[in-house]
C-alpha cells in the first residue's frame, strides 16, 4: 500500500543536556525523525527519505521500522561512513542552546564525559555553500518510482539544490501537497530570486520568524506583508514559526489571517519542535484541508515534543491528551 505521507529530511546521532530530565547520549534524530514524530502524533503512514553510512546503527532503523514507518527512502551509502553525523547541544536553566564546548557541559554536571563525543567539532554552518548539495541530504534519485505520486510531501531543512529538486519531483500533479520548511543558510535577501522559482512549486511554506526576517532584511519589518510577498510566487499557506510566541498563519486563498498561541507545556527540551510542528500540520491538513486546524495540530505535536527528549517522546504520553490539548487550543487561536 502506497503510504499517504511523504518526509525527507536529514538523520544524526544526538547528544543532549537537556535542562530537566536524563541526558541524551548517541540517540539517534535529525530533522527527519522530528519530523516524523510530530507526524505520527496523528498519523504515521509514512515514508521517509534520508541518507547515512554504514556505521549507522541497524537496530536504530529497524526501531524506526516497527513504529509504523516505511524506512525504504532511507538509504545507506557507504562513502559516508566517515561523515561525522554526531551534533551536540546543551541547555542551560534559562533553556537557553548551547552548541559548543561539550567537555565543560558535562564537567559542570557532573556528568561521565563519552568517549563517543571526543573530538567532536560543531559544524559552522556559516561556512557552508548553500549552493552545493550535502552528502547526507537526501537527493530526488533517492526516491523511488513507487513513492513519487505521494500526495502529501514533507521537506525538512537541507541544501537549497537538494531541496529545489526533491520540488521539482514531487510538483507534478495538482493534487500534490508539497510542504517547505526552509534552511536558515539560504534565507537571505541575496537568494530570493533563486528561492522565489522553487517556491512555485510549494504549497505549504513554513520557515521561522528569525528566517523569514532575514529573507526579507531592510525591506521590512511587517510579518504579514512577508507572508504576502511570500505568497506572489506560489504558496497558498504561509505558517511563521515563532517559538515560545506560536505561530502566525496566512490562508492564501481564503485571504485568512490567523494567530495561534503556543500551548502552555512544560519545558523540558525544545530541540525538534519546529520539525514536529510541520509533520503535526502536515498531518492536520491532510485530515482537514483546513490551515488554521492544521496549525492547531502542529502545534500540539510541538507542545507534546517539548515536554521530553528524542523524536518519539510524544508518542508515549497518555492515550487522548493530543486530542483534549486541540480541542482546548481551538479556543484559544484568533483571526485577524
Amino acid at each position: 500500500m502506497t503510504p499517504t505521507f511523504a518526509i525527507a529530511g536529514k538523520l544524526n546521532r544526538e547528544y543532549i543536556l537537556p535542562s530537566l530530565g536524563q541526558p541524551l547520549l548517541d540517540s539517534p534524530g535529525g530533522n527527519l525523525l522530528y519530523a516524523a514524530g510530530g507526524l505520527a502524533v496523528w498519523d504515521s503512514n509514512a515514508v521517509l527519505f534520508g541518507r547515512v553510512g554504514e556505521d549507522y546503527p541497524s537496530q536504530w532503523l529497524r526501531d524506526i521500522e516497527q513504529r509504523g514507518f516505511d524506512i525504504k527512502g532511507i538509504r545507506v551509502f557507504p562513502e559516508l561512513q566517515n561523515v561525522d553525523l554526531r551534533t551536540f547541544v546543551a541547555f542551560t536553566e534559562s533553556n537557553e542552546r548551547s552548541y559548543s564546548n561539550p567537555v565543560s557541559h558535562f564537567a559542570r554536571r557532573g556528568l561521565t564525559f563519552p568517549k563517543s563525543l571526543i573530538g567532536y567539532q560543531p559544524v559552522d554552518e556559516s561556512h557552508t555553500n548553500a549552493r552545493e548539495p550535502q552528502p547526507t541530504s537526501p537527493a530526488a534519485l533517492d526516491v523511488q518510482k513507487q513513492y513519487r505520486d505521494i500526495r502529501y510531501v514533507h521537506l525538512c531543512p537541507f541544501d537549497f539544490i537538494s531541496q529545489s529538486q526533491m520540488v521539482n519531483l514531487f510538483k507534478g500533479g495538482p493534487q500534490h501537497i508539497v510542504s517547505l520548511d526552509p534552511a536558515p543558510g539560504y534565507m537571505t535577501s541575496t537568494f530570493w530570486r533563486d528561492l522565489r522559482l522553487v517556491l512555485q512549486g510549494v504549497t505549504i511554506f513554513q520557515p521561522s520568524e528569525e528566517e523569514l526576517r532575514a529573507l526579507f532584511w531592510g525591506e521590512t519589518n511587517d510579518l504579514w506583508e512577508m507572508a504576502r510577498k511570500v505568497s506572489e510566487y506560489g504558496p497558498q499557506i504561509i505558517v511563521i514559526k515563532r517559538g515560545s510566541q506560536g505561530q502566525m498563519v496566512y490562508d492564501v486563498p481564503g485571504n485568512h489571517r490567523y494567530e495561534i498561541p503556543a500551548y502552555p507545556s512544560r519545558l523540558v527540551d525544545s530541540t525538534g519542535a519546529g520539525d514536529a510542528f510541520c509533520g503535526g500540520f502536515l498531518a492536520g491538513f491532510q485530515k482537514t484541508n483546513d490551515p488554521l486546524m492544521a496549525g492547531l495540530y502542529g502545534n500540539v505535536s510541538a507542545s507534546l515534543k517539548i515536554e521530553g527528549s528524542g523524536p518519539f517522546y510524544q508518542l508515549s504520553v497518555l492515550p487522548g491528551l493530543a486530542e483534549a490539548r486541540l480541542l482546548s487550543l481551538k479556543e484559544m487561536a484568533r483571526e485577524l
